[in-house]
């Protein structure tokens, strides 16, 4: 299930998950599963994505309106 938005924000802004990482001191791993829809970040942890990307918390976010049609690299509405 896609929950959020975080690989498009960071193509979007040019920064590599490994960037993240480092930022976050989190893990590559840990990051490329946030970006892959595998594992979703706590809330705490994507507020710091939000703001390391400059970017509206909600817009990382997917709407429950078009989730339910985004499942396993569905293409997103």
């Amino acid at each position: 299930m896609c929950m959020n938005r975080i690989k498009e924000a960071l193509e979007a802004r040019g920064i590599s998950q490994t960037e993240l990482a480092n930022r976050l001191g989190k893990t590559f791993n840990m990051v490329n599963l946030y970006a892959s829809n595998k594992v979703q970040p706590p809330i705490p942890v994507l507020y710091q994505i939000a703001d390391i990307l400059n970017v509206d918390v909600r817009d990382l976010l997917i709407s429950n309106l078009i989730n339910k049609n985004c499942a396993n690299g569905e293409k997103r509405d």
